[in-house]
């Protein structure tokens, strides 16, 4: 499936429409592209339709590169083998309120989120015998669930952010909005699941929003929170739903043709619709540029029998001028580029419960759902028996199955162990900065201290 959307659509608010801006009177006279008059945008069920396949397709956009960039290269998995600016401010935790990606990621977000401020408001008023309840209702709910990922996303990256819930369809759209607070922006976040929940259907498509994926993202947003036994019965849901199971081996979850059965979302990516991921990846003996090198300390992780398992797969090696290099193995079709963006898989509910269970001193519980993790790669289970070990094994657990993806920073910072294992001790720099431009572009707006 490709997510396309070629007729409609508006761009984001706060001006930041594009990466190119050259003038100071272009940040400070934004102006929508691609904008269509009101009565022509969505109205029957073939645009509605379009409509919420072009939401996926800006939520696509941002998770096919600069989300997992920004999940992993903080962390101490990977590092950047290159000399763009951009790319070594992330992985050297020195961001700046300039900097290419972070600018490119915040667009690519609220494009997603003004895509769906515009499914929501035009979908209920329209009356076409072609588009019955049940699926109105269907993509009224991919609205909600949509919105509440890329608003959980900004939450987690840039902590409270500008909350707009309506359509952006002219440059005073949104302008003066100011930043909600993170609890707001939560509490949005769980309203539009709540939302999103109550009209989605309970099938196990893989790659658009069904319930179980609004129940696998609010477990994630309790977790969080904070809000133990919250994400204790959310994830309990998925992990009991029979159209999921973890699966064998591990490389079954990245290996064609994909949304495999421990799916619960992915982003579907195909030849005419392309995921470059690889190209970051493959040495340039195998025809990439090799931008994203695993650790020395990961690879030992992977490869290790008692802590990789069946995750060395994540990694290949290749021989360079004589020399044995290994690059990381998620994104691996470099001919065919339909890797997905893995956004939500059951191995994150079994491991979300079983941190919610141990920090309710459920300690057998959270045991046996951390070691269903690691039976599945191979990996002996686990003995902690005290709070504080089983958490730590939990960390490492979650650093390890999910080495590549969108997790690690994400995880360090949510738990305060950032500065600990990361040697990031200025709390400032645990949120990124408001791009610059946006800045300028809407004076409401307060950049996070410490840019």
């Amino acid at each position: 499936m490709k997510y396309s959307l070629n007729h409609l659509f508006f761009a984001i608010l706060l001006g930041a429409s594009t990466l190119s801006i050259t003038a100071c009177n272009d940040l400070l006279e934004p102006t929508p592209v691609q904008q269509l008059a009101d009565d022509k945008a969505i109205t029957d069920a073939g645009s509605a339709r379009s409509a919420t396949i072009g939401v996926y397709d800006r939520v696509q956009a941002y998770y096919q590169l600069n989300w997992p960039v920004l999940g992993f290269l903080p962390g101490d998995n990977v590092r950047f083998n290159g000399t763009l600016n951009q790319f070594l401010q992330i992985d050297q935790n020195q961001l700046s309120a300039d900097n290419v990606l972070i600018t490119e990621a915040w667009t690519q977000m609220y494009q997603a989120v003004n895509g769906a401020n515009n499914v929501l408001a035009a979908l209920p008023a329209i009356n076409d015998p072609l588009l019955p309840a049940a699926e109105k209702n269907q993509l009224l709910g991919e609205a909600y669930f949509l919105r509440a990922l890329v608003y959980f996303d900004l939450g987690r990256g840039w902590g409270g952010v500008p909350l707009v819930l309506t359509p952006t369809r002219t440059k005073e759209n949104g302008a003066g909005q100011g930043r909600s607070t993170l609890a707001q922006t939560y509490d949005q976040v769980l309203a539009d699941l709540t939302q999103a929940e109550s009209l989605l259907p309970e099938t196990a498509t893989r790659n658009r929003a069904v319930k179980a994926a609004a129940r696998a993202l609010r477990a994630r947003l309790h977790l969080y929170r904070q809000q133990w036994s919250e994400a204790e019965t959310y994830a309990t849901q998925v992990i009991g739903s029979s159209n999921y199971r973890l699966v064998t081996p591990y490389r079954a979850i990245s290996t064609a043709p994909f949304l495999s059965q421990e799916s619960v979302l992915e982003l579907t990516f195909s030849n005419s619709d392309a995921n470059s991921m690889w190209n970051n990846w493959f040495p340039s003996a195998l025809g990439g540029q090799f931008n994203f090198q695993p650790l020395p300390t990961a690879i030992t992780l992977l490869n290790d029998p008692t802590t990789g398992g069946s995750r060395a797969a994540l990694l290949a090696s290749t021989t360079i001028n004589g020399s044995s290099v290994t690059y990381g193995n998620l994104y691996s079709r470099s001919a065919q580029r339909d890797d997905p963006s893995y956004v939500l898989r059951l191995a994150e509910q079994y491991l979300i419960r079983a941190e919610a269970r141990a920090k309710q001193n459920k300690l057998n519980d959270a045991l046996n759902d951390l070691n269903a993790v690691r039976a599945r790669a191979g990996v002996e289970p686990s003995k902690a028996a005290t709070a504080e070990a089983l958490l730590l094994a939990i960390e490492n657990e979650r650093r390890v199955e999910f080495a590549f993806e969108a997790d690690r920073w994400f995880d360090l910072v949510r738990t305060g162990r950032a500065g600990t294992v990361l040697g990031v001790t200025d709390q400032r720099r645990w949120l990124f900065p408001i791009p610059f431009n946006d800045l300028v572009a809407d004076r409401s707006l307060e950049q996070n201290p410490g840019y």
